[in-house]
């Protein structure tokens, strides 16, 4: 008894002295179990939910510092991002008073183009000679502009031949700039020079991904049992008191955050859909964006506006298909990937372009897996493809209508077309599962590939309002997986689509101008250049295509987009 009293007395005495280390061990303990409780009930509920949780993310505090935050660059990717950045180095443009007035700004009424005489030939025009316009610039008073900076396209057509081709523009920063076209067709060639946007209308564009890149934005809703909370969520959030959701790809780098709902944990989180678009243009600067005054408009000719075209003097091979002489790939002096001839799409990069009629194109895909990913740009040719095809019959797998995933199959020729979003962001105003979310890359490192295995992808409108360095670097985990997939399964055909002009109007220029869009297409070009990869050139199929521009290219256009995809699948065979 003696030495139970005594216990029971040391112990009385120590508790005084060690009370506060005890509650913080107890406390801490209990913290612990909770947690764990909490763990183990979310995922028993998610084991029993129909709804499949997104992969955990961590919260986590409102520290950024800089616009973007992506995983340490290497230092060869660093180098590759300036070198990039610095290649699509637009020229300056004006600094703009407030209030804006629009009298010394560019007025495409004012403003014309002449044609300049051929440089040979006698004062001729022959097949495969260049054509050169000078376009000369003025503001709204009618005094000639003085520095260059505007958004001009050109380009070349014949709507009887149904012919068109593609001009290249050269600013001399003086307020004049050149057009040079290939002659490329016989007959009559009228030229168009379109203003896209005035030089002034290019200082607001570039300002607002400078400064207000998260204009539009996307919204996440999370759910668990009856509780459902909805957060704003982007690449990039503003600093408040809300602590983030992080969901940054752990195997790409591809950063993405929500604001935390304040009852249910980042895991939660089960659809992603568009929130809105805020516009911040400051005084008077929606002026500078005006359909039919100073925004996609065509500048009128000082003189003529169309040449005729003669044959070329020394003869060329006669191409039966087309019914045109053959223009030889020396004479490209421009670069083109093709032109119009007929309403037919004429490759001039070295493959010749097919025509495939149904029968023909379940020959060339027999036997084949075709994985397309991208935007809905791209999930164009997945609805080509099964409406032209009978035996192409797409799966119902019960996903978004419009950002898939979607999946058909011909059993009778063993085709397999899929496609899939390209990953956040995603501006789609219809609700996806998070769970259907997956970047590009991640997908590709999944390809077995294989001489029967066919990827085409194309990731640009989407990225159009944020900053390049966002592109630059999704484009970068994207190449990685390709090379990946190309040293492993040699024989895999990669396709990549580029992006294309659209219709323009106020709302849509300040989000996906065709001159982000243009910024983006160079970039594209220039990452992919070297590897063993196709390009898909939709940024010229739907500039020298009489059809007027749109986000999604009409049906004449995709068709024949399409065919030049099936020509890099089974190219001409022989002579």
């Amino acid at each position: 008894m003696k030495d139970k009293a005594w216990i029971r007395g040391e112990v009385s005495i120590c508790l005084p002295k060690y009370s506060a280390i005890y509650f913080i061990l107890a406390l801490s303990v209990l913290i612990l179990v909770l947690h764990n409780m909490e763990v183990l009930e979310h995922e028993v509920n998610s084991s029993t939910n129909s709804t499949i949780i997104a992969p955990r993310a961590s919260t986590v505090p409102k520290t950024h510092h800089s616009l973007w935050t992506f995983q340490s660059l290497s230092p060869e990717d660093a180098q590759e991002e300036r070198l990039l950045l610095e290649s699509i180095t637009w020229p300056e443009t004006p600094v703009l008073p407030t209030p804006l007035s629009l009298e010394k700004t560019t007025d495409p009424a004012h403003s014309n183009f002449i044609i300049l005489p051929p440089q040979r030939g006698g004062g001729q025009w022959h097949v495969g000679d260049q054509l050169e316009v000078m376009i000369n610039m003025y503001d709204f008073k009618g005094h000639p502009k003085k520095s260059g900076g505007d958004f001009l396209i050109a380009r070349l057509h014949n709507l009887t031949l149904g012919a068109g081709v593609a001009g290249h523009v050269v600013d001399h920063l003086n307020g004049s700039y050149s057009a040079v076209f290939t002659l490329l067709w016989e007959g009559s060639a009228q030229v168009q020079v379109v203003l896209v946007h005035s030089s002034e209308a290019v200082t607001v564009l570039r300002r607002l991904n400078r400064e207000q890149p998260d204009r539009i934005y996307s919204k996440s809703i999370f759910r668990s049992g009856s509780v459902s909370e909805t957060t704003i969520c982007n690449v990039y959030l503003r600093p408040t008191q809300q602590p983030l959701c992080n969901y940054t790809d752990l195997h790409t780098g591809e950063p993405w955050f929500c604001y935390k709902p304040r009852k249910l944990s980042c895991d939660a989180r089960i659809i992603h859909y568009v929130g809105a678009f805020k516009e911040n243009l400051k005084a008077k600067e929606e002026k500078l964006f005006q359909s039919g005054v100073n925004m996609k408009v065509s500048i009128r000719a000082s003189g003529p506006a169309n040449v005729t075209v003669l044959p070329k003097k020394e003869a060329l091979p006669f191409n039966f298909l087309s019914g045109q002489p053959e223009v030889e790939n020396s004479n490209m002096t421009s670069g083109l990937s093709g032109y119009y001839y007929q309403g037919l799409w004429r490759g001039l990069g070295g493959t010749t372009v097919r025509q495939f009629n149904p029968p023909a194109i379940s020959q060339c895909l027999k036997g084949k897996v075709v994985h397309l990913y991208g935007d809905s740009t791209t999930r164009q040719f997945f609805e080509y493809l099964t409406a032209v095809l009978p035996g192409l019959k797409a799966f119902d797998l019960h996903s978004s209508r419009k950002a898939g995933p979607f999946m058909a199959l011909d059993n009778a020729n063993n085709i397999l077309v899929t496609f899939r979003f390209h990953g956040l962001p995603i501006v789609s105003v219809e609700k996806v599962f998070t769970s259907e979310l997956r970047y590009i890359a991640n997908e590709l490192d999944g390809l077995k590939g294989g001489t029967d295995t066919v990827v085409v992808f194309g990731v640009w409108a989407h990225f159009a309002c944020f900053p390049m360095e966002v592109y630059i670097h999704r484009l970068q985990s994207i190449r990685r997986a390709v090379v990946r997939l190309l040293d492993r399964a040699p024989g895999t055909l990669v396709i990549i689509r580029t992006g294309n002009l659209r219709a323009m109007s106020r709302t849509a220029a300040q989000m996906y101008s065709d001159w982000y869009s243009l910024q983006r297409v160079k970039v594209l070009r220039a990452m992919f250049k070297g590897l063993n990869v196709h390009l898909v050139d939709a940024w010229e199929m739907t500039l020298a295509h009489h059809l007027p521009h749109n986000i999604h290219p009409l049906p004449p256009i995709v068709k024949n987009m399409v065919n030049v995809i099936l020509s890099y699948i089974c190219p001409q065979q022989g002579p």
